[in-house]
């Protein structure tokens, strides 16, 4: 077995003893991403010699006795929203060429101080704008598409190049492509991590967030990344987390919602399935099945693009004023969109977006979870990324995979996607645990359970 093909939890330990280097490490990772980067184009910008040179530090560093945690000496993919010092931040879009920051967004600080190793910076749809990141294959089929918008962050992880890489999250551009790409996903509480020196898309919709291969993994990469930063207002002061501390402590007892609207309709019937047998799983292991009506959930979409259209082209006025060319047709369209839009709307949608979190609020009193699908559906081809449904209605991937993962932005509630099976066209498909704030430990809870039922969770794409 390759080393890119062990799980994090025995690369840790075995760097840790000094069985493996951390150089190793990163040379398995750089010629794994050498065999699969033609077909999948994950990457924008590959960082080998920072990779070795970082890893080379942190062999030094547990030679003499200076380990720092599990994270140490472990590759890391960045998506390229994400400052890094010295190296382009593109935003994969023109109108950043060449872009290279001074400064580390608050995450990659918070990681390196970790000990993990920058392998690249992946691919996102242009400016996070979209779902489905044209630039790059899914690892499971390269002619499907790799979700979005961390398309790219996605694919490194389901191909295995990287154990980690990092997206964000502002209507599931986190969880849709670990989703299609059959890894797992955590889009934490709004507050929980600092999004300083990641590029907006929606400031009051942004989360910031890993994508793993396991949910062990995603505990550990989302509490190196959690804390309050002044330079991020919307952070909350809670102390330093531990989300993988009783991660095992199993489901019995605990009050799992399962929606009986909204998540049911324009579904696909492997979608259903996999989400029923998910549901029977954690049944069989103690916990208790809620059949819960999700609070205005005929609003929810209308707060998520009423917010998002008019703060990402407040974003990017500047931009579209000086040189409106350099974005792709796709995303100008969008700005524009937003540009049109009143002032009344906005403050409506805001407005609209309190009450569907307080209804909310008021919906998981009785329960500790909520299970449901991820997406309606495993991933489109690239060439053609809609969805037809029985009802003879057409409808764009992107819309159709926003569709279900944009309540828990609206919400602010942690979201955790969970690999559940494969299609019959052995294309990934997932499911997703929605908690109550800040309740990520509890997500996470589930999540692993659920992993440990099944044999899906952690497979690497055969490429």
């Amino acid at each position: 077995m390759d080393i890119y093909e062990l799980p994090l939890s025995e690369i840790s330990e075995k760097i840790r003893t000094r069985e493996l280097s951390p150089v190793e490490v990163v040379d398995s990772s750089l010629d794994r991403l050498a065999r699969v980067e033609p077909s999948i184009t994950a990457f924008v910008t590959v960082t080998e010699d920072i990779a070795r040179g970082q890893a080379l530090k942190a062999e030094a560093e547990i030679a003499a006795g200076e380990h720092r945690g599990p994270l140490h000496g472990v590759p890391l993919g960045v998506k390229d929203l994400y400052d890094t010092a010295g190296v382009p931040t593109t935003c994969s879009s023109k109108v950043r060429a060449g872009h290279v920051p001074d400064t580390d967004s608050a995450a990659v600080s918070r990681l390196y101080e970790a000990g993990m190793v920058l392998i690249g910076k992946t691919e996102t749809h242009e400016f996070a704008y979209g779902a489905t990141t044209p630039t790059t294959g899914n690892p499971w089929d390269p002619a499907r598409v790799p979700g979005g918008s961390s398309g790219g962050s996605g694919a490194a992880v389901g191909a295995g190049v990287v154990h980690v890489a990092l997206g964000s999250d502002t209507g599931g551009s986190i969880r849709i492509p670990a989703s299609v790409c059959g890894v797992v996903g955590l889009k934490p509480t709004f507050g929980r991590a600092s999004r300083f020196g990641v590029a907006s898309l929606s400031w009051s919709l942004d989360h910031v967030g890993p994508l793993t291969r396991n949910v062990t993994d995603a505990g550990l990469v989302m509490a190196a990344m959690s804390g309050y930063d002044r330079r991020d207002p919307a952070t909350v002061e809670l102390g330093e987390p531990d989300f993988v501390t009783g991660i095992d402590a199993g489901v019995a007892g605990k009050r799992i919602g399962v929606p009986t609207n909204f998540y049911t309709d324009h579904v696909t019937g492997e979608v259903r399935e996999a989400t029923r047998r998910a549901a029977l799983e954690l049944e069989s292991l103690g916990a208790r099945l809620v059949e819960v009506e999700l609070p205005l959930a005929e609003y929810l979409l209308a707060a998520e693009w009423g917010i998002c259209s008019a703060e990402a082209s407040a974003y990017h006025r500047e931009a579209m004023r000086e040189s409106p060319e350099l974005f792709t047709d796709e995303v100008r369209a969008l700005i524009e969109t937003g540009e049109a839009q009143l002032a009344t709307d906005y403050i409506n949608a805001l407005r609209l977006r309190t009450r569907i979190q307080e209804a909310w609020r008021d919906a998981f009193a009785d329960l500790d979870v909520l299970l449901a699908p991820t997406l309606p559906g495993p991933a489109v081809p690239r060439d053609d990324p809609f969805f037809r449904w029985d009802d003879g209605a057409v409808e764009s991937a992107t819309s159709a995979y926003s569709r279900m993962s944009a309540p828990a932005n609206v919400t602010g509630l942690p979201a955790l996607q969970v690999p559940a099976a494969f299609s019959a066209d052995g294309l990934p498909i997932g499911v997703q645990i929605i908690g109550k704030p800040f309740h990520e430990a509890e997500v996470l809870q589930v999540g692993y359970a659920l992993e440990q039922v099944g044999d899906v969770v952690g497979r690497i794409a055969p490429l």
